[in-house]
């Protein structure tokens, strides 16, 4: 969001009071928590900056638009069912970034497997610095603390892997035609649903954290959608009904799936999956590169360390994640012949 909204402790019990079917008059919220009504006016005065659409009704008092579907780390590990050995699951209303502040944790020696989820995002990040915008109960947003023996190098293609795990995960749920963009975003008919980031910090022989975070758009209001510059769709539009618990749930168990796999023999596994999934998949692309220049080419998948293979004029080129940013090329763009293998 533009402005960090007015969200303080009050506001999130307020919140929790309130109904998309009966109206609450501030009296009423007021004598349930024991403020006055100003601080309930107050309290609740910059929720719609935050995504949340509440109607308020002159002279009766407030009612939600939608009901907000809670996160509920006890709903979630009852769906984990044996996954839940694997994960701690922290949910908290307000953070500015879960992978920040999921970051800041690890140096405290936070566990293996632990999970932070947020209702709202004040500095949801995204890559290269971008913004990651989502409305209260509008977006699941959440963060997965891993620790590897390895060192970075050997954990190059844990990004896509983890891509294979949310589309597997969203599959899963209703979402059958979920691809994935390289390097990090789900698309649902070329609208972004979903994105990953994947930061790692450690020796170069190891040990090593890696933080993921993931968000996913659920329900897209107005108020988001003005600042995403970008077409999107929502798991709502999308077809999936479920709630935002059993979405994370869902989620995990495909990651901790993934895990297993990718510890023991990396990404070379996963790699063909990925390629299925790949919605520009030997499709004529443009790469825009950190200079400002660009490079065409056809998309010839990815190597074992997730770098994008490019079957260009001159040859067959690799590129990494952080380097570049991919886009469809013109229709005008001749398509060059690619080894399908």
């Amino acid at each position: 969001m533009s402005a960090e909204p007015a969200l303080t402790p009050l506001t999130w019990r307020l919140l929790r009071l309130l109904s998309h079917v009966d109206v609450r008059s501030a009296r009423q919220l007021a004598g349930a928590i024991g403020v006055s009504r100003d601080s309930v006016s107050q309290a609740l005065s910059g929720v719609e900056a935050a995504g949340l659409e509440l109607t308020r009704l002159r002279g009766r008092g407030y009612r939600l638009a939608h009901e907000i579907d809670w996160l509920d780390a006890v709903r979630v590990r009852r769906h984990l069912g044996a996954h839940s050995r694997c994960f701690d699951v922290r949910v908290v209303d307000m953070v500015d970034s879960t992978s920040t502040a999921l970051m800041a944790r690890a140096s405290a020696d936070a566990c293996d497997g632990a999970v932070l989820a947020a209702e709202f995002q004040t500095r949801g990040r995204g890559r290269r610095g971008r913004a990651w915008h989502g409305g209260i109960g509008g977006a699941l947003t959440f963060s997965l603390l891993w620790r590897f023996e390895q060192g970075a190098g050997v954990l190059a293609g844990l990004g896509p892997a983890v891509g294979v795990a949310l589309v597997r995960a969203l599959r899963d749920l209703g979402a059958a035609e979920a691809m994935l963009k390289w390097p990090n975003d789900v698309l649902v008919g070329y609208r972004k649903l979903a994105g990953t980031l994947v930061e790692i910090q450690g020796d170069v022989l190891g040990p090593s954290l890696v933080v993921i975070g993931i968000g996913v758009n659920c329900r897209l209001d107005s108020v988001t959608r003005q600042h995403i510059n970008q077409a999107v769709i929502d798991l709502r539009t999308s077809g999936v009904s479920f709630d935002r618990s059993r979405v994370l749930a869902t989620a995990l168990v495909h990651l901790a799936e993934v895990r297993q796999v990718f510890a023991q023999h990396g990404f070379a596994p996963l790699r063909r999956e990925w390629e299925r999934y790949h919605v520009y998949s030997h499709r004529p692309v443009t790469l825009r590169l950190p200079d400002g220049s660009s490079q065409e080419g056809t998309v010839a998948g990815v190597d074992e360390d997730g770098c994008l293979l490019l079957q260009t004029s001159s040859g067959q080129r690799r590129f990494h994640s952080a380097d570049v940013s991919l886009r469809i090329a013109t229709p005008s763009f001749p398509v060059l012949a690619v080894d399908r293998g």
